[in-house]
């Protein structure tokens, strides 16, 4: 599969700081992080901020050794469960530790119908979309420069439809219209960070998603980038699959994040189950031949991906088996054990796909690098520089 795109050719001029080339200096190219977001669901690292000790240091330090991207959990029901009284403070520090450790953080969702404040159904349609985009000021606005990027409403194409129980958002998108709520939810979201990236998500793939999108767009929309979720309890897509849904949603031209990925290691769901939340066991275990399964599609379809110009984003939406569900479809084993799927990804992300060379200057202190775009350091026996290399422009760099 073709992955060029993913690199990036540049020629570099290596100097001190009175601007004197280094001349035939070994130049070591050490890559800190990738431009590509490898994601996964960071609900754990709440608890390990907020309370730290075993096993939480555990398993977030096992997250961190392979991804640089993670979505954390802005559900209205659980995050204001007390109206005026949001859990701000949890997320705001549990966002910050992340951002410390270069991972850039996604806020999950601002507008959803499910798992949405009990206490909106007390008020009429217009007070709910009133509160509703008064919410959506406060996290945008209140966790700029922390989290600039948002699921900005979950699940639309279903939303005025959900019928399982009555619930304020449905009661609001049946009213303006999914593009006349989805409009007024992104636009307040723009408003408040205009360089946020803002998400449309939703698991539907089918062309039902892609007539909202389209309509979306014909009445400006700010989208940033198209959400496609694949939870994928009851068997893997396979790669015809996953290469028709990317031809499809690729028309739009805009940037595609696969935002909720799961893969089991275990017993499939049985086919007929049409929620995946009505399938609820006592346990779901995961097996040895069930982990080598998902080590390999887990792999194909991460390959596929990376390799689709288009593609920005890949989460993984349970990093420990147990999480939703009670799946097995996280890279951990319940026990905190690594599965296959584990050092699978991790060779890919910081290895196959990952840049550790030296090269050599010349007389002028130039040189050329063939790199995974990503954040770089620089070293050499003079000392250090830190660079992003995303582009092919020629760049100079100052040691010091």
């Amino acid at each position: 599969m073709d992955i060029k795109h993913r690199k990036v050719t540049k020629k570099l001029r290596i100097t001190d700081i009175n601007n004197n080339p280094l001349s035939d200096q070994d130049i070591g190219i050490h890559q800190k992080n990738h431009k590509f977001l490898f994601g996964c669901g960071a609900f754990d690292f709440i608890p390990a901020v907020m309370q730290g000790g075993e096993p939480w240091q555990k398993i977030t330090d096992s997250w961190l050794e392979i991804f640089n991207y993670a979505t954390l959990p802005f559900y209205w029901g659980g995050y204001e469960t007390e109206e005026g009284k949001p859990n701000s403070d949890a997320l705001m520090k549990t966002a910050q530790y992340l951002n410390s450790k270069d991972v850039r953080v996604k806020g999950h969702p601002l507008c959803w119908h499910t798992a949405c404040a009990d206490w909106l159904m007390k008020y009429d349609n217009s007070t709910i979309m009133k509160k509703q985009l008064e919410r959506i000021d406060r996290e945008v606005s209140g966790f700029k420069g922390v989290i600039d990027m948002w699921d900005v409403i979950n699940e639309v194409v279903i939303m005025p439809i959900f019928d399982k129980y009555d619930n304020a958002i449905t009661r609001i998108c049946k009213e303006k219209g999914r593009v006349g709520l989805i409009k007024a939810v992104f636009e307040r979201a723009h408003e408040n960070n205009p360089d946020a990236v803002l998400l449309l998500n939703d698991f539907n793939t089918s062309i039902n998603y892609e007539i909202l999108i389209d309509g979306c767009m014909n009445a400006g929309v700010p989208i940033s980038a198209i959400g496609i979720q694949s939870h994928q309890h009851q068997g893997y897509w396979g790669s015809e699959k996953l290469m028709e849904v990317l031809e499809r949603f690729s028309s739009f031209g805009l940037p595609i994040h696969f935002t909720e990925n799961t893969l089991i290691s275990g017993e499939i769901m049985p086919a007929h189950i049409v929620d995946l939340n009505d399938w609820q066991v006592e346990e779901w275990p995961s097996t040895p031949e069930g982990e080598e399964r998902q080590a390999k599609e887990i792999e194909e379809m991460y390959r596929i991906l990376f390799s689709h110009p288009l593609v920005e984003a890949i989460t993984t939406w349970d990093f420990k088996d147990g999480a939703w569900l009670k799946a097995p479809s996280g890279f951990l084993r319940e026990d905190n054990s690594r599965k296959p799927s584990f050092d699978m990804l991790k060779k890919l992300v910081k290895n196959e796909w990952w840049t550790d060379t030296t090269v050599k200057t010349d007389e002028n202190g130039m040189t050329e690098v063939e790199a995974f775009k990503g954040k770089y350091q620089i070293v050499t026996d003079k000392g250090t520089a830190k660079i992003d290399l995303t582009d092919d422009k020629e760049e100079v760099i100052v040691i010091s």
